[in-house]
């Protein structure tokens, strides 16, 4: 017979242990870490036990992720609440910039808006953008996460362009409109990688464009 034959008819007829109890007794199987040989009842303690401490592995995993993610939440609270309370568009840029860089430890952080209102020629936030970019925002259905390879947003973060290697880009969004994008900047090309979870990123940006578009009213 073929070990599958003997496996199925095994599972077929439960019952065959208990009319032959003693061949249970006196079957032995190999060791599943040394070379000698057990009984069956403790071949399946030991392989209790295995499971067991994969299930706590697993386990502490969860709980492990579970305080990760309350962490999180509680410096995005932090951060709605700071952008909440913004009056201004400078206080609104403060607060975003100090959380990202505070809190989230995100070294480098630029803002693009595209529509320029009056008094705002000096500052570096309503720098030209090209249509290319804006028509890319307008695609994203979700934060961009990879290299800053190929993208004009590695020059927004100044003199650390060189030196950035990994970014985050998320549209700000009015409505159905496309205002503006963030780039987040770390020189680690781990930080920001392509398969990411983005789902605090957008957060963050629907965070910022609701502040940011009532600001700037």
């Amino acid at each position: 017979m073929r070990s599958e034959e003997v496996a199925h008819y095994l599972q077929n007829n439960p019952q065959f242990f208990e009319q032959h109890a003693d061949l249970v007794a006196n079957m032995v199987v190999p060791h599943p870490h040394s070379g000698r040989t057990i009984s069956i009842t403790e071949r399946q303690m030991l392989a209790l036990r295995d499971k067991n401490r994969q299930l706590e592995g697993k386990m502490g995993e969860l709980l492990q992720f579970g305080e990760e993610n309350d962490e999180i939440s509680a410096k995005m609270h932090r951060l709605a609440v700071g952008m909440i309370t913004a009056t201004s568009f400078q206080a609104a840029l403060h607060t975003l910039n100090s959380h990202l860089g505070d809190d989230f430890e995100v070294p480098h952080v630029a803002l693009r808006l595209w529509h320029r209102p009056e008094g705002s020629d000096e500052l570096p936030e309503f720098a030209d953008v090209s249509e290319a970019l804006q028509a890319f925002a307008e695609t994203l259905a979700q934060p961009f996460c990879g290299s800053t390879n190929g993208f004009e947003t590695s020059s927004w973060f100044g003199e650390a362009s060189l030196h950035v290697r990994s970014q985050a880009l998320i549209a700000l969004r009015n409505g159905n409109c496309t205002i503006g994008m963030i780039a987040l900047g770390s020189e680690d090309l781990e930080r920001f990688y392509a398969a990411m979870g983005t789902i605090y990123l957008e957060r963050l940006g629907d965070m910022a464009s609701a502040a940011l578009a009532r600001v700037l009213r």
